[in-house]
């Protein structure tokens, strides 16, 4: 199948830091799978904050990763490098990527690949990775989740949001979210929150405490962070968890460290392109074991937004910074129906 690859391939590419349209189409050779890696023919790509920022100049990419933008892509696996299995090749995939997402193909690595099952679109696939793996490292593994608690979501109309709103369902938390709209609190209550609220017009440490009967939650996902911090520490009861996975509000913040050690809070955050391949590799293993059987039953799938052609990528993230989307925005790479 490699034998049959084109030279060259259509990107989007940033040809300078700035705003949406700095990304342009470009021709680039296609590029070959080191060893390890596999050559995935990109049918869609998802779109995420971090392509903005890395746009904007202020999130380059790791050492050694594409310059392209994009983080995770859905397609067929048609090429090897030394020592992957033969029999990788031709399955259809959904991967979490370093770089490079915006292309006709891309570099993965088939440990970080997820297999797309029937009834689940590529379209769809391609929304999964990011926010999967964020949402289950940051909210189950960092957060320590656990059904019965109550958490609240920053941004519950994002991909993020979405997506933790729904998998907190499925392991039987309480959600509340936030949102800066009455519309899209009725969009994260149509996606699974039990209560949205309009940020912009209610004190969500004064919903959260007269929805929790004064108790507080148990764990906060944060993107904000900034003047939120504090505020998310009150929202939060004794031995609550903020984790913190944006700083949307600023990277700086002010808390009372003697509030937080009296209540014995704890607050952490990650994030996730800079992490090795082996802990990416372990985290998509897990992912496969708990929640990948939601995705091959329907009861897990991405909220999607708007696809747009790939050469309309400019487009796509216009939309996104403006915050008019609720879910997944994604690229159609190949034109395809799907």
């Amino acid at each position: 199948m490699a034998d049959e690859l084109p030279q060259t391939m259509s990107v989007v590419a940033i040809s300078e830091p700035g705003g949406p349209d700095v990304l342009q189409i470009e021709s680039r050779v296609v590029p070959q799978p080191a060893q390890g890696e596999v050559l995935v023919r990109v049918s869609h790509a998802g779109v995420n904050r971090p392509d903005c920022l890395q746009r904007a100049g202020s999130y380059p990419p790791p050492k050694g990763a594409s310059d392209l933008p994009g983080l995770e892509i859905a397609g067929e696996i048609v090429a090897l490098g030394e020592g992957v299995d033969p029999g990788e090749l031709g399955k259809k995939v959904c991967a979490l990527t370093n770089g490079g997402g915006y292309a006709e193909y891309c570099i993965a690595r088939p440990e970080h690949c997820l297999p797309v099952p029937p009834g689940l679109s590529m379209a769809e696939a391609a929304a999964i990775p990011e926010t999967l793996f964020t949402v289950w490292h940051n909210v189950f593994q960092r957060g320590f989740a656990r059904d019965g608690e109550t958490i609240l979501i920053h941004g519950g109309t994002s991909g993020i949001g979405t997506m933790a709103t729904m998998l907190a369902k499925l392991f039987g938390m309480t959600v509340v979210t936030t949102s800066g709209s009455d519309e899209k609190c009725a969009a994260s209550r149509k996606v699974g929150a039990d209560l949205a609220i309009n940020y912009k017009t209610q004190d969500f440490v004064e919903h959260v405490k007269a929805f929790t009967d004064s108790k507080g939650a148990e764990l906060v996902l944060d993107v904000v962070a900034g003047e939120y911090t504090q505020r998310n520490l009150d929202a939060l009861g004794e031995d609550g968890r903020l984790v913190v996975i944006a700083v949307l509000g600023g990277p700086k913040s002010e808390i009372n460290v003697a509030k937080m050690m009296v209540r014995r809070q704890s607050i952490t955050g990650s994030t996730l392109r800079a992490r090795s391949n082996v802990f990416k590799g372990m985290l998509a293993d897990e992912l496969f074991r708990e929640v990948w059987p939601l995705v091959e039953s329907g009861e897990l799938r991405p909220v999607m937004d708007k696809t747009y052609p790939l050469a309309e990528a400019a487009e796509a993230h216009r939309r996104m910074e403006a915050g008019e989307h609720v879910g997944k925005i994604v690229l159609d790479v190949a034109g395809a129906a799907n």
